[in-house]
């Protein structure tokens, strides 16, 4: 009875031993599955917060993203700021208009976070994206142009000339942004139709199509109405009221896998939409009637293609120093705004704000050209270059000794590279090594330590002067040809 009784319990014992086994083994390899997926990922919040940049992508128009008088502006640009800081990090933002481009980079292992734009929230898109809640609605339109003469025709005959019905695209011909929501919209009006239209795909951007329609190269595209409403100012030849959708969401789009971010973004745009300063900022891109006409001049990166009336000077002096033009223009936007009558407290003057010892250094006056003002500032920058050229090799590296030298003085960033070498940090790399100490230069324990050799400094000038400088340079890049 006993051995029997034993055998039993074996029996069952044995089975409950397995399956425990079981649970842990499988327990361990569902923990490292989810492990190396983490690993692999890295693209959640946390991982955002603890490399401290947001990497976004918008497109490229102007209600978007561009640069006007030398400043980075946009409606998705300010939202993107906006939520970098709720998150405490910085933004890194790139710029492209095919947005097939930003659904592969997204997806990349070292890719975006975000695709900032008017993304149509449809169907198909859900497999791919994850979309927050919408930032804003719009409809999709046609845009043609009106009749030759229009402007002395009675509205009537305006209107029978027009495309009103979207049964009467049947056989039409209609020019789209390459991967645009569009494309998709007139594959289905096809099939509400039951006829064809003939759909071109285009790599212009949307407000080139439209462009392109006032100046009778093509007759027909397609656009979201706050955009094609802006232009119908700008060009009076075209129409823009015959729609092609209902009422659409716009969002922005995550990775599915980026959960904890999708809902910190959904959290904070809940509230910031209902904030008077996102109304400001909605109004300010999509309800000012200025902003085309804004957009075509020369001072637009979309209109004229220019930071500034310098640009040919930053172009031609470059050289000297070997950097690329549109960085010293930003250094200049910072120093000045461009003006070339600027005077600071301190007695910096001109469009390169040059201080009088220095001017004298260089031998220049108030009273010189702006070009030769132009010159001077970037004979100074390749004077402190020369500086640091034996020590700090890497060229990108040494550009932001440079920036700071020329904001605050060599000398206190000389200072700030021999604290850096007697705190163990490296005296040859800028960010969290010798930017830390030039910061805290107007803390008495750094600048009366012995290495110090000139003193109080009010570090925390430079030290933004710097990140100031390149985030904008990287605007420009983004805007504008080299």
């Amino acid at each position: 009875m006993n051995k029997q009784r034993k055998r039993s319990l074996l029996f069952v014992a044995i089975p409950l031993l397995i399956f425990a086994v079981t649970i842990t083994i499988r327990g361990f390899k569902a923990e490292e599955v989810l492990h190396v997926h983490e690993e692999k990922s890295g693209f959640d919040l946390a991982e955002i917060v603890d490399r401290g940049v947001l990497r976004a992508t918008t497109d490229y128009n102007s209600t978007n993203y561009f640069i006007y008088r030398g400043e980075p502006m946009g409606f998705h640009l300010e939202l993107l700021k906006q939520f970098a800081a709720h998150i405490g990090v910085d933004l890194e933002l790139s710029v492209t208009n095919d947005l097939q481009k930003s659904i592969d980079r997204l997806m990349e292992e070292d890719g975006y976070d975000i695709i900032a734009q008017n993304l149509t929230v449809i169907k198909a898109r859900r497999q791919t994206l994850a979309f927050t809640i919408p930032h804003s609605q719009t409809r999709q339109v046609l845009v043609q142009r009106k009749p030759e003469h229009w402007y002395a025709m009675r509205s009537s005959d305006i209107e029978d000339y027009l495309v009103r019905s979207q049964l009467d695209l049947a056989g039409k011909t209609v020019h789209v942004q390459k991967n645009a929501a569009y494309v998709s919209r007139l594959t289905h009006l096809m099939d509400e139709i039951g006829d064809s239209i003939h759909i071109v795909e285009r790599e212009e951007s949307v407000e080139k199509l439209i462009e392109m329609v006032a100046r009778g190269e093509i007759d027909y595209t397609v656009s979201d109405d706050q955009l094609a409403r802006l232009n119908e100012v700008y060009f009076a030849n075209i129409d823009t009221r015959t729609p092609l959708s209902f009422q659409q969401n716009l969002s922005w789009a995550v990775r599915h896998e980026s959960v904890e971010l999708l809902e910190a973004i959904n959290e904070w745009l809940a509230e910031f939409r209902a904030s008077r300063q996102y109304t400001e900022i909605y109004n300010k891109y999509y309800n000012n009637p200025r902003s085309v006409f804004i957009a075509k001049t020369e001072l637009h990166s979309l209109g004229g293609g220019k930071i500034s009336v310098f640009d040919d000077y930053f172009k031609h002096y470059a050289d000297i120093i070997g950097w690329d033009w549109r960085l010293i223009a930003s250094l200049s936007y910072q120093e000045s705004r461009f003006n070339p009558s600027a005077v600071s407290w301190a007695g910096a003057f001109g469009i390169m704000q040059l201080m009088p010892g220095t001017a004298d250094f260089l031998n220049i006056d108030q009273d010189a050209s702006i070009p030769e003002h132009i010159y001077a500032g970037i004979r100074y920058l390749r004077w402190i270059d020369q500086r640091f050229s034996d020590e700090i090799r890497d060229k990108q590296e040494r550009k932001k000794f440079v920036l700071a030298s020329y904001n605050v003085g060599l000398g206190h960033v000389l200072d700030a590279r021999r604290l850096a070498e007697k705190y163990g940090r490296d005296p040859n790399v800028w960010k969290n090594n010798v930017d830390y100490f030039l910061l805290n230069k107007s803390d008495p324990k750094y600048y009366l330590d012995p290495v110090v050799r000139h003193g109080y400094a009010r570090g925390s000038e430079p030290y933004h002067y710097v990140s100031e400088v390149l985030e904008r340079y990287r605007h420009y890049k983004n805007a504008l040809e080299g």
